[in-house]
């Protein structure tokens, strides 16, 4: 049975097979059929491998006989010049004679194995983390003794017994501990060798372990055990093996997976006895270790071989549904898939042949590797509309137009990234370091960002928006998109709407046009490469309005949290999901924006920068920055805070920072040049000094030369005289030579020495010599200042109020003047001038009538207002004012006139006033509040129901500024006309 279980064999190895032993010839046992069967295998394979390397080695079987059972196997050599030639002792695994005998080792060292038990006969590979039971091992082999037990571990009671962690536990295993989690029941194993941490081992012989000998390696006494006696013509036991063999041969003919191992363990075994035979099925099997280990520790030889028999049956089981899973998927395969794989060779055969490719046939291959990445996540809709275009280009001329329309359109329709998303970042520390680094303040924007990160973290994933930034120019709005796409670890992409008047350029353009494009956001898709990237729509206040369309009206599709899962472009004219896109747009000016456009977007408003906002802004960012950006070094420049604050106070007083920057670039142009302009000088300098150095010691070498010179003539003289003394005279007159010459020498590098020093001391104190900016010279860099005082009195005069506007640069003051022209009985009137809007004109009017019924309550025998004709003037004549907030300004200039008092000293007031007295609300709180600071205002007026907005600015803005919030004139009145100040007059 064994011939034919040989006849089908082909390879086996499972995830968990074992390599086995090297090829051996064994001696033909006739003692029953299964050994005549075993022994025909045997030759049969020995014969297909033509060159087969024989050597001695010892294989002690299980039961310990060394009879039929072979424990010492004889085998010839053959080939004995080839074998010296080839085959290299020091790397071979096979088993040699070691001495003592297996049996003798009664204390062995314990390895524990994680996965399956070592059966006799088989190779298996282990990794020794442990250095001292390395050492150990080592050891052991240079001793002559390279054996130990390999014994299984039992897993953890409640954890689950993955590999990583079964391993991970091993080796955390130590002493007693690891002991305990041993099975009693192990094999002998010989190291065959070692490899950094890796030892391979071979089963010999079974061991039961009985008492712990040592605990650091893990050393422990054992017992070899033998298998129980048994009757090899038991009737029974043949018929079990015989059926062992043949679900072997039923499962070789369904798997491919064993054949190798067959074929190798009948080269490299001895006698394939009974035992044997159960060993070597269970060990090939698919079983699980406790299944195996029941065979390992099973003594009797019909039991185990039984166990054996389950095995391989349920081998057999698996195999048959393996084969039904398998037909069940080929059952499953498209007539899709069956083109493609037809259509597949068709190109190879066309290649085979020389056929060369057309234009059609290479387009359509690199459309289709192109769409390959997103296939899994791309909808079904769009990949069924590039199949389509595909059969139609493969259906068109080359030559004919609707031919490169469809390439076109397949380009574009293939390059966007279908499903395909960035990782996004979910730490709110980390984004709020990087908002942080990018800019100061911007409290509200971080904040928002923040909320947007953490939802996203709660929900698992983000969902796109619509964020507004509106303010003033160059407070950030831009710059802070790119800050938060990288907070966020999106891409950034950019298009500006500022006087777009195609909606073309939002939507697309049919594909029926020349030179048809698909519109902005298609294009952004494809350069960013990700369905969710962060767009920056720049300007959307500005948008134009042409013969083309309205673009505005366009955006609402775009922007529309409800409609933008389904954006639909004119050229691709198939929906894109732009539901995770983060859209922030920025605005000047948010009234300029449409209505409808407006209400879908979350604005958040920038005002200005306060004076201490800009310093911080000017120091931690724009000047390192700009510092960087020239080559400039920190230690070569330095600009102090009070240089800062005059540009800032004097230069640019605008809301935002970017003239601020414009400014300190100015700045460091202008040192660059200067300290470029005495580099020059210094080297010029430098060089000249190098050239006297020279010639002083050129100078010094000749005059010491000549004393040099002298005096050797001189003592070659006395030496000719004093010719008596021979070589003691001339020794001596040779040492003085020596001497003299060498001191002169070091004469003169000494002087060398010294005049280097100097020349570097002189280049080192020019390196360091520091360009300093500070108040006095900061004219030299800048200019003249370009802002004097918003404040024009330091006590304003009767008929004049300093009011709050609000514009689009900022928050800024200015003067409402009121004086009287001409009086005369009836001749009461108002003259505004200004160049003021027809909302500031009513306000003027509104004022006027108030002011008189004001001062008809206060003092009601005054005909002021009925006989006076008043001049009411906002200056700055050159600026178009308008707006609905200064109505108290005007009421109070006008009361002041009327009354000839003068208004409090350091107050400012905003708010528009009905006929009634009432105050109402206004707009820009921060901004006008910034601007109030920035001209030393204390004391501030504003519409009680600007409360709210007054209390959610930062503690920075508000200190300080004494604030009344006030709901009728009246109180405005009393704040404006205390007694306190008109006493002071």
């Amino acid at each position: 049975m064994l011939k034919l279980l040989s006849s089908t064999a082909a390879s086996c190895p499972q995830a968990h097979a074992f390599a086995t032993v090297p090829a051996l010839r064994t001696k033909p046992s006739s003692s029953s059929p299964l050994f005549d069967a075993l022994s025909q295998l045997t030759r049969l394979t020995a014969r297909r491998s033509r060159t087969v390397t024989y050597r001695r080695f010892f294989c002690s079987d299980s039961s310990g006989d060394s009879g039929e059972d072979g424990s010492l196997a004889e085998v010839e050599l053959k080939d004995a010049k080839a074998d010296s030639e080839e085959s290299d002792p020091k790397s071979s695994s096979a088993i040699v004679s070691t001495s003592p005998r297996p049996e003798d080792y009664l204390t062995v060292l314990a390895l524990p194995l994680p996965h399956r038990p070592l059966f006799p006969g088989f190779y298996m590979p282990i990794y020794v983390k442990d250095p001292k039971l390395l050492a150990a091992l080592q050891e052991n082999r240079k001793r002559q003794a390279p054996y130990a037990g390999a014994f299984l571990l039992k897993d953890e009671p409640g954890i689950d017994s993955s590999g990583s962690e079964t391993e991970k536990s091993v080796y955390d295993l130590k002493g007693k501990e690891l002991f305990n989690r041993l099975h009693e029941v192990g094999t002998l194993a010989q190291i065959t060798s070692i490899q950094g941490d890796q030892v391979v081992l071979i089963g010999h012989r079974r061991l039961r372990m009985t008492e712990l000998v040592s605990e650091d390696p893990l050393t422990v006494k054992v017992d070899h055990i033998k298998d129980k006696p048994y009757d090899k013509d038991d009737d029974v036991i043949k018929a079990t093996s015989f059926e062992v063999i043949s679900t072997l041969r039923d499962v070789l003919k369904t798997s491919s997976l064993w054949r190798d191992h067959v074929q190798t363990y009948t080269q490299h075994i001895g006698d394939f006895s009974f035992p044997r035979l159960a060993d070597f099925g269970a060990a090939i099997s698919g079983g699980n270790k406790l299944q195996c280990q029941q065979v390992l520790e099973e003594l009797d030889v019909y039991k185990r071989l039984k166990l054996t028999l389950e095995l391989v049956k349920k081998e057999m089981e698996i195999r048959k549904i393996q084969e039904s899973i398998a037909k069940a998927i080929e059952e499953k395969i498209s007539g899709e898939q069956r083109r493609y794989l037809l259509n597949e060779q068709l190109k190879a055969i066309k290649k085979e042949l020389g056929l060369e490719t057309d234009d059609k046939t290479a387009l359509s291959s690199k459309f289709r590797e192109r769409i390959e990445q997103y296939k899994d996540k791309c909808p079904p809709h769009i990949l069924q509309v590039i199949e389509e275009e595909l059969t139609k280009l493969q259906l068109l001329e080359a030559s004919s137009s609707e031919f490169n329309v469809t390439r076109n359109y397949l380009d574009w329709l293939t390059a966007l990234p279908w499903g395909s998303y960035s990782d996004e970042n979910f730490d709110v520390l980390r984004a709020q370091q990087i908002l942080d680094e990018d800019h100061y303040g911007l409290t509200d924007v971080k904040e928002r960002i923040l909320e947007f990160i953490a939802v996203g973290k709660l929900r698992g994933t983000s969902q796109g928006k619509i964020i507004c930034l509106s303010g003033p120019p160059g407070v950030g709005k831009t710059s802070i998109g790119r800050s938060i796409a990288r907070a966020l670890n999106r891409k950034f992409f950019r298009f500006s709407v500022g006087g777009l008047a195609d909606v073309a350029e939002i939507k697309g353009h049919r594909r029926t046009y020349i030179g048809a494009m698909p519109g902005k956001m298609v294009q952004c898709l494809k350069n960013v490469g990700t369905a969710n990237p962060l767009v920056l729509i720049d300007e959307i206040d500005k948008l134009g309005r042409g013969h083309a369309g309205d673009p505005a009206s366009a955006l609402l599709e775009l922007l529309d949290p409800e409609q933008n899962a389904n954006f639909l472009d004119h050229y691709l004219d198939v929906p894109i999901d732009l539901s995770k896109v983060l859209f922030v747009c920025t605005a000047n000016v948010v009234e300029n924006i449409p209505n409808p456009l407006l209400d879908r977007m979350e604005v958040i408003a920038i005002a200005g920068y306060i004076t201490d906002e800009k310093m911080h802004i000017a120091r931690d960012y724009l000047e390192k920055t700009t510092r960087e950006a020239c080559g400039i070094k920190p230690e070569q420049v330095e600009v102090t805070d009070a240089a800062l604050l005059g540009l800032i106070e004097n230069y640019c007083r605008e809301a935002g920072v970017r003239n601020l920057q414009k400014q300190i670039e100015k700045i460091y142009r202008k040192i660059a040049l200067k300290l470029v302009r005495q580099g020059a000088l210094s080297e010029s300098a430098v060089a000249g000094e190098v050239v006297e150095t020279d010639n002083a010691k050129a100078e010094n070498v000749d005059e010491s030369s000549q004393k040099i010179a002298g005096s050797d003539m001189k003592v070659e003289a006395e030496t000719v005289e004093t010719s008596s003394h021979n070589q003691t005279a001339e020794t001596a007159v040779e040492a003085v030579t020596i001497q003299t010459d060498d001191q002169s020498q070091s004469d003169v590098d000494l002087k060398d020495i010294t005049e280097r020093e100097k020349v570097q001391d002189n280049e080192a104190a020019k390196a360091v010599e520091k360009v300093l900016v500070d108040e006095s010279n900061l004219a030299d860099y800048v200019g003249k200042p370009v802002f004097h005082a918003e404040r024009i009195y330091d006590q304003t005069p009767v008929g004049v109020v300093m009011g709050l506007a609000w514009t689009a640069m900022g928050g800024s003051t200015l003067y409402i003047e009121t004086t009287q022209v001409e009086q005369g009985d009836g001749k009461g009137a108002l003259h505004v001038t200004g160049q003021l809007g027809d909302v500031m004109k009513e306000s003027a009017q509104i004022a006027h009538t108030v002011a008189r019924s004001i001062l008809l309550e206060k003092e009601p025998n005054s005909p002021f207002f009925a006989n006076s004709k008043l001049h009411l003037h906002v200056p700055a004549g050159a600026t178009p004012k308008d707006g609905p907030s200064a109505g108290c300004t005007m009421i109070t200039s006008m009361l002041s006139l009327a009354m000839k008092k003068i208004v409090r000293k350091d107050l400012a007031m905003t708010g528009e006033v009905t006929l009634t007295g009432k105050i109402l609300p206004i707009g820009g709180v921060k901004e006008k509040t910034i601007a109030a600071r920035r001209s030393d205002v204390k004391t501030i007026i504003f519409p009680s129901a600007n409360r709210r907005d007054f209390d959610e600015l930062t503690p920075n803005v508000k200190e300080g500024l004494d604030v009344h919030f006030v709901a009728d004139y009246s109180q405005i009145f009393n704040v404006a006309f205390s007694d306190e100040q008109n006493k002071e007059k």
